[in-house]
């Protein structure tokens, strides 16, 4: 296992806090080995402590776990708990498995990278604007191949508009100097991950944010600025101003199954219109005394954004729906389907 820190090295560096600390007995305190998820791997998980670095393999009957976990373990390195966390990026699995990925844990600032180049989708951004909302963590923005754009302004404006607290930064991923606006996140203790489509440039921002060439980087397809996976792992590295930056691979798939809140946070305009509707159960197509189409037709909302949010919205029930209830669903649909076809053979028959 290659080694990603010099030791010996502080829990704080680490990214050790206060949350932490106080869910300690006295006898873990002097027993436990606490140690931090720093890599995630098919064969299992890379962990760091203040002395060592050391790999513990899967275990059926280990609970999930992701990088940026705290865990206890014992002398022998075995798992003893997770400790509560104060973040938790997750998704639905990919495919038709209704189950959840565990993405990264413990997060302090979420980087949401998209690029300014044909593959820019306000869609998308608020996708990745849910999940994070979901997750607890602080989402911030940020624009790539800014030497690519022709309107710069424009398309940063057009994000600031999803919300206005929202923290956007635009940067050339080559330029050092050009992220220098992100450092007031990368601060010592501090745990950041990236989060992005492939070929938006991630692999090339954490580069130059670690100043080496930790990631390898890949080309994108021309015919639509869509790039090439490049990142298969997670895992957790140091960046020279002390935090520690959580790499993700590249994630074609995003399935929502958080919050209701999340959801409506990140579409907090809609939100605040929606009480003003005079219907309290508008659904915003074509009752009267909608006060969403009324922001439509006076150009404060765009029909984009509106259709982004109910798809999300169907997509984040059916995702969280209990199996019990998508199976009684089922049940209750053959059950029709044979009384249908039973009364045409009744039908038939007389």
């Amino acid at each position: 296992m290659n080694t990603l820190f010099t030791h010996p090295i502080s829990l704080q560096e680490l990214g050790w806090k206060h949350y932490f600390q106080q869910q300690l007995t006295n006898d873990e305190l002097d027993n436990a080995v606490i140690a931090r998820v720093i890599g995630h791997h098919r064969s299992g998980y890379d962990l760091c402590t203040s002395q060592h670095e050391i790999h513990m393999a899967h275990h059926h009957q280990y609970p999930p776990i992701t990088v940026g976990d705290w865990l206890l373990v014992d002398s022998d390195y075995r798992l003893l708990r997770v400790l509560e966390r104060t973040s938790l990026f997750q998704r639905k699995a990919p495919g038709s498995a209704r189950q959840q990925q565990l993405i990264a844990a413990n997060v302090d600032t979420v980087f949401i990278v998209s690029s300014l180049n044909h593959d820019f989708n306000l869609s998308r951004i608020e996708r990745y604007l849910t999940l994070v909302r979901d997750s607890q963590s602080q989402p911030v923005i940020v624009l790539t191949k800014q030497d690519l754009a022709d309107d710069v302004y424009a398309l940063c404006h057009q994000v600031q508009k999803l919300d206005a607290s929202l923290m956007v930064e635009t940067v050339n991923a080559l330029d050092a100097q050009s992220v220098q606006g992100l450092l007031a996140w990368c601060q010592t203790g501090q745990t950041v991950a990236l989060l992005g489509s492939s070929g938006v440039g991630k692999s090339t921002l954490i580069n130059t944010l670690l100043a080496s060439d930790t990631q390898q980087t890949g080309g994108i397809r021309e015919d639509d600025s869509k790039g090439r996976h490049t990142t298969t792992a997670r895992s957790i590295h140091k960046m020279p101003m002390g935090a520690l930056l959580i790499d993700t691979p590249g994630m074609r798939e995003l399935q929502l199954a958080g919050s209701e809140q999340s959801l409506a946070h990140a579409f907090g305009d809609i939100e605040a219109l929606s009480e003003q509707c005079r219907f309290s159960d508008c659904q915003h197509q074509t009752e009267p005394g909608c006060a969403v189409q009324q922001a439509i037709q006076q150009g404060s909302l765009d029909v984009r954004r509106l259709e982004n949010y109910a798809k999300l919205q169907r997509e984040q029930a059916f995702n969280t729906s209990t199996l019990a209830e998508r199976r009684q669903k089922g049940r209750e649909f053959n059950k029709h389907v044979r009384s249908v076809i039973s009364q045409k053979q009744w039908l038939k028959g007389e």
